[in-house]
């Protein structure tokens, strides 16, 4: 049986805090178009289900942070990334958008 891999998680705070500060990373939303249309913090846009098939328009050179509506979706793909392709500088937003808004933005929309 293969040990799970541990990622980083990161707070909605500490992310503000980090975008605020201009901290150049990447953001990568993994939730589908619909959801985006409801709420959004300015990720890319690549779903779940394609990441695999973007791995190009992800930087390995910068951190990258993962989200979702809750943080389960990111948090799979997140262990993707490192596992399976490599990718060593990645964090999922824990909590995702529902936490984001609870901690950030109370008047983002939750779904």
């Amino acid at each position: 049986m293969t040990k799970p891999i541990s990622i980083p998680q990161i707070t909605p705070r500490e992310l503000k805090l980090r975008i605020d500060q201009g901290d150049d990373m990447f953001l990568l939303d993994v939730r589908e178009p619909n959801e985006r249309d409801i709420c959004n913090i300015g990720g890319e846009l690549i779903p779940k289900d394609t990441v695999t098939s973007n791995l190009e328009k992800l930087p390995r050179d910068k951190d990258i942070v993962v989200y979702c509506r809750s943080g389960g979706r990111s948090q799979w793909v997140a262990q993707a990334l490192v596992g399976r392709h490599g990718f060593e500088r990645v964090a999922n937003l824990a909590g995702g958008m529902l936490r984001w808004s609870d901690d950030i933005d109370p008047s983002m929309k939750k779904y």
